[in-house]
């Protein structure tokens, strides 16, 4: 069987391991990562876009589109192209030296949603909710047809009466993202977070799991207090989670746990 670029399922899985084994030998610990920006060389700056499909006519629900900027940043991260020479493998590997910076922004119309649509990059769809993450590059050199987009007012309300999962799910497979909500942070600033502990989940984890995640992937999106999401981390333990801690360039202060990514095969009480 071949994909519509013409390797076989054995190059294609093997793209992904070298792809995986690349993100994990940068990020892999979740601690000391890499930061490689030099604020006197503005091509050091490096961002990974995602622009949100949010039409004005029926915007999406929010936990729904959250968890496609998580799956499509991830994706991007494994994609069998990532894992031979060439414009995706060099693009990722320059960002994973940077600050995994990402710039979420909105497109309001079907015109603005399919220009981006040729730009290389994963789209991922859940229901009515679609995102598309693309190749990091220079944040001065983003391509104009998303660099026209917006990024402020990007914003959907909570879904607290829907939310019905919480950290630690019965599922095997199916990692939860949990995102700090006392922050009361944009979609937008919740998708890059998002996006950022799925990547750091993927690179955390050993490539059987990953492999495993991928023939069906998902995550449990979730917001919760602070206070549960520091309940969480102990019960889990360490080793079997990993966090984002913010930056503080927008919204939120330097040093805010903005979310976290837990282990789905964690037996916790």
């Amino acid at each position: 069987m071949t994909d519509d670029d013409g390797r076989t399922e054995g190059s294609a899985i093997s793209g992904i391991r070298d792809a995986h084994s690349l993100l994990a030998s940068i990020l892999g610990d979740g601690v000391n990562q890499p930061d490689g920006e030099d604020p006197r060389d503005p091509s050091t700056v490096q961002a990974m876009p995602i622009v949100l499909n949010m039409p004005k006519s029926s915007p999406p629900r929010r936990r729904e589109l959250l968890e496609t900027a998580a799956l499509a940043s991830a994706l991007v991260c494994l994609d069998p192209h990532a894992g031979c020479d060439g414009a995706w493998r060099e693009s990722l590997s320059r960002w994973y030296g940077a600050r995994i910076r990402k710039i979420a922004r909105r497109a309001r119309t079907s015109g603005q949603w399919s220009k981006v649509q040729s730009i290389l990059g994963v789209t991922v769809t859940i229901g009515e909710s679609s995102a598309r993450a693309f190749l990091p590059g220079p944040v001065r050199d983003v391509d104009p047809r998303i660099g026209k987009l917006q990024i402020s007012g990007t914003d959907l309300p909570r879904e607290d009466e829907e939310q019905t999962e919480r950290i630690g799910g019965s599922d095997p497979v199916c990692p939860t993202i949990a995102l700090n909500e006392d922050l009361e942070m944009s979609v937008g600033k919740a998708a890059a977070q998002v996006g950022h502990a799925a990547m750091l989940w993927a690179a955390h984890a050993s490539f059987p799991t990953v492999e495993r995640w991928l023939h069906e992937p998902r995550f449990t999106i979730v917001e919760v207090p602070s206070s549960e999401l520091e309940a969480a981390a102990r019960r889990y333990g360490a080793g079997h989670y990993v966090e984002v801690v913010d930056a503080g360039f927008t919204e939120v202060a330097p040093g805010s746990r903005t979310a976290v990514a837990f282990d789905p095969d964690v037996a916790i009480s």
